[in-house]
């Protein structure tokens, strides 16, 4: 499982019990060490198999999502570029 994860290991930060309400608390070195804040969003997706919760910062998912939108159109350029004069005749 660990293997999925890329130089170190997830950090354990404790655990925590779910509210009436559905709430949980994010222990207090987890928000500081992730800079969690009052105003921060955070997406909620459910894990592999629905056997857990992940919480990702809403601005971490854009970052990635516009180095993905940028990576792919170099992927796409690099396509263009390298494909047959045939097909670059038919775009």
């Amino acid at each position: 499982m660990l293997g999925h994860f890329r130089g170190k290991p997830p950090k354990l930060y404790g655990s925590v019990t779910v509210a009436k309400r559905g709430q949980v608390v994010i222990p207090a070195e987890a928000r500081r060490d992730l800079n969690i804040g009052p105003s921060t969003k955070l997406l909620v997706f459910s894990g592999p198999e629905k056997r857990g919760l992940m919480f990702v910062k809403a601005e971490t998912m854009t970052e990635f999502i516009a180095h993905a939108t940028a990576m792919l159109s170099q992927f796409e350029q690099v396509l263009i570029t390298n494909a047959p004069e045939t097909t670059r005749k038919k775009r």
